[in-house]
This record gives C-alpha cells, structure tokens and sequence, in this order.
C-alpha cells in the first residue's frame, strides 16, 4: 500500500526562492520523498552542480524528506563519476540515486553496497526481469528500490495490465515501489521542455490529481506516490496530504438529502466488503446492527445503476441501514435508498473492492 507521497524539484528550471517555498508547504502537509533529475542537467561543472542541488536537498531534509536524484551512464561520464565511488551524491546530501538505465543486474547488486548508504533505486516501467537479475545476485534489500517512469508525452504512459504486471514481479521480492501521478495546475513544468503532464499511468493524464492518487491506493501495488511536475498547486498538496493512503476510498455525488441516519452510516462507520461478494454489489452488513435502532425513510428508490451508493431503507426491515455499492445494474423494490453515485471519472475504483477489504468515503 501507499505508504510516501513526494514532490519533484527541477533546480535547472526553477528559482531558489520558489522552490524553498514549494518544498515549505509540501513538507507542511506531510509528504515526505522528493524526485529530482540530473539527466537534463547540461554544460555545468560538479562543482556547479552541487551548489546548485545541494542548498535544495538541504531544504528538504528539514522536513524529513528522502531525496533520490535520477541518473544515467552518460550522466556519470558528463560528471567524471565513477560507479565505485558515490561520493559525489552523499556530498551532495541526497539520499539516493535512480538508475534511468539499467546495468548487468551484478553492477546494481554491488551499488547496494555502497559505503554511503545510498538507497539505488531502479526503473519499475523497462518490461524485462531486470529486478529478478539484481536479486538474483544478492543485493543489500534494504537499499534497493523501484520506481516506475513517468512519461511527458501524451498517449506514451503506460496501460493498467502492463503496470500490474511489471508491480507483480516486484511484489513478489518485497521491494517498495513508486509510481508518478501528474498536477493539473497550468504552468506546471519537467526536466524536458514538454508540458503534457508527466504521470506513469495513461488513464491518469487528465484526472484530477485526487482521483490519480485514490486510484494508485485501490490498486494496492504502490508504496509511495510522487507528484511528476513542478508545481502543484496548494490546493493539490493539501488534497494529497489528506487522501487515505490505506484503503479504497470513494467520492459521492449525492442525488438525495440525506437523512442523519444515513450519513452515520457513510461517515461515522467502519466499512468492509463482506467476504461473500458477487458480481451485483459490494456490501457492507456491520452498519446494520450497529444503527437498527434508527430509523431509515424511504427515498428516491430508483432502479440502481453501476457505481450507485445505497443503505437500505424501513421497508427491509432486518437488513435496514445496510451500505451497498452496485456493481451491475438491477431493479429497484422500493427498499434501497439511492443516497448517490460515484463520479464517473472514478469508477475504475470500483474494480478494487475484492472481497473483505475495507473501503471509506471522501467527505
């Protein structure tokens, strides 16, 4: 599960002073990893380079925040880097490196072990079993890492089958992934002179970034999430630093006012999907023993479509104060309340209610 939400700061593109700002309020609301890129970086000396990175990094870490900068061989040879000696990064204070490019799998195994305690990271989106050839050459685990790439261009992210796959193979070794979800703020920029947005999944590109996130979580194949542009807005990061990173959680276009009763039932309860779901709905028994003492009127008892919300009403008696999400179309008795639906643009959510997971709703 999504445990780290990030930012990414781009020195070469942005000034000092916004981005002390930028990483003031991402750091106030709680996240906690930060992306940045020395592939574009061009025409500097190391020595401009760490003058450069080294007062952001150094800002970020006030908040508690890991670092790890992406790189790539021709990014060692512009720098006169050896792959032996790491140095350059640890005095630069980051606290890790990603490899864009991958190696043998013996030479990443052996980078583990640097003597820095650098975290190495690697790309998650390469579609070969580079992961499996690194642990199979026993690498230090705890300083090993995935990422997945994000992509600047429109229609080149990656689709959902080929992103569950490739966080399958990881998952099975143990390791902590990552995964980029795009700002939608204008004006927001990359390391590339692209402004498309910059998120690993295709399906994400135009989704609010709540939505993105919400969606990663469901999956529940990605450990941290980080914003791919520069910058989000603050609204974006509040938003980001209150979204449940444990479980499903689901917005609801409300169609009815809803009763007192019914909104203990959406707010005030815990909510897991019994263990005997079928194709027709996801349901949630526990808030009808806990609220049967309650009344629930009856009220716009449609025929109920996919993504509807629904507690059922007086007219079901036993079962009275019951959550249903449905997942297939049916009719509709007159003893389940359509309190609402969930929006459009997050239905793909519901294919993550599998069978005694919890789930919640976004006030």
């Amino acid at each position: 599960m999504a445990n780290k939400l990030g930012i990414s700061i781009y020195p070469e593109h942005s000034k000092t002073e916004d981005n002390k700002v930028y990483i003031d309020k991402a750091g106030k609301a709680g996240f906690k990893r930060v992306f940045t890129c020395l592939l574009s970086v061009e025409g500097k000396t190391p020595d401009e380079v760490k003058a450069e990175f080294r007062e952001m990094i150094d800002d970020c870490h006030k908040y508690d925040m890991e670092v790890i900068m992406d790189v790539a061989p021709y990014v060692f040879d512009r720098l006169g880097i050896s792959y032996d000696d790491l140095g350059f990064f640890s005095e630069l204070g980051a606290d890790g490196i990603r490899l864009d490019q991958g190696f043998d799998g013996l030479r990443e195994s052996m980078l583990t072990y640097n003597k820095y305690g650098l975290y190495i990271e690697v790309n998650g989106s390469m579609g070969n079993d580079n992961v499996g050839s690194i642990v199979s050459n026993n690498p230090n685990m705890s300083k090993f890492l995935t990422c997945h790439n994000f992509y600047p261009q429109r229609y080149t992210g990656l689709d959902l089958e080929f992103f569950n796959h490739s966080n399958e193979k990881v998952k099975k070794y143990g390791l902590n992934t990552a995964a980029f979800v795009s700002s939608q703020a204008p004006d927001t920029f990359g390391p590339w002179p692209v402004r498309e947005g910059l998120c690993t999944l295709e399906i994400h590109r135009n989704l609010p970034i709540d939505v993105q996130v919400r969606h990663l979580v469901a999956l529940g194949n990605v450990d941290d999430i980080l914003i791919g542009n520069q910058a989000a807005t603050d609204e974006e990061l509040e938003i980001m630093g209150k979204t449940c990173l444990t479980m499903p959680t689901f917005k609801i276009d409300f169609e009815k006012e809803l009763h007192e009763s019914e909104r203990k039932v959406i707010y005030e309860h815990e909510h897991m999907v019994r263990g005997d779901k079928n194709d027709y709905m996801a349901r949630s028994s526990w808030p009808r023993m806990t609220y049967k003492h309650l009344p629930f009127p009856a009220g716009n008892t449609r025929p109920l479509k996919r993504g509807d919300v629904v507690i059922l009403n007086d007219n079901y008696a036993h079962y009275k104060g019951e959550l249903q999400i449905i997942l297939k179309d049916m009719p509709n008795e007159g003893n389940k309340n359509v309190v609402g639906h969930v929006p459009e643009n997050e239905r793909m959510l519901l294919d993550s209610l599998d069978r005694w997971r919890p789930f919640g709703f976004v006030k």
